[in-house]
């Protein structure tokens, strides 16, 4: 039986049922140490997510949420190399057609490949993980699912962006940028 998908208002309310768990972005004037630690809660906040957790922002353990980030950006680096290099490679076969082509393969990757292979590496956190290609298909037998959380979360980061004037939006969509995805891995993923 599938889960009912996560319902908008839920996502909006979620950064800010603990608002002090809005101050954390601050971390980012930190250089590297508060980088690396934002990473880490960020992954854990969608972790949070995959069980189902959306009451509110965790609280932040920096030095725990630096190491959960510097590990993380390490397993990830043979996933980049391997990406620049298909991308790189994709350029030199294409040559001059690239630009419009090799554009539409980014923002397909970007949309369709990506988020779904970063929440299973978030998740499981092995190197491995992020070359699972096989869940690709779930993004693509549930597409109309997909779509929908996908369009969910471009909404929620326009108005996160446009509360940047009163200064909450920053935070909040930087906490939630990923909710409805992580949902709908939660909802469809076995």
């Amino acid at each position: 039986m599938k889960t009912k998908p996560l319902d908008f208002g839920i996502a909006f309310k979620y950064p800010f049922n603990r608002k002090k768990g809005l101050w954390n972005i601050l971390w980012i004037l930190v250089p590297i140490y508060g980088w690396l630690a934002l990473s880490g809660y960020g992954i854990r906040i969608i972790n949070e997510f995959l069980k189902g957790k959306f009451k509110q922002l965790p609280k932040m353990h920096t030095w725990s949420d630096f190491k959960l980030g510097c590990v993380m950006l390490l397993k990830s680096i043979p996933f980049i190399i391997v990406y620049g290099v298909l991308i790189n490679l994709g350029s030199i076969l294409l040559d001059f057609v690239w630009t419009f082509s090799g554009n539409l393969i980014n923002i397909f990757f970007s949309l369709f490949i990506l988020p779904i292979l970063g929440i299973n590496f978030f998740k499981k956190q092995t190197v491995s993980s992020y070359f699972e290609f096989s869940l690709i298909k779930y993004v693509f037998n549930n597409f109309g699912d997909y779509i929908i959380a996908l369009l969910k979360s471009i909404c929620l980061g326009i108005i996160f962006l446009i509360m940047i004037i009163i200064l909450v939006g920053l935070p909040a969509g930087q906490f939630t940028k990923s909710i409805f995805l992580a949902d709908f891995y939660r909802r469809n993923v076995k």
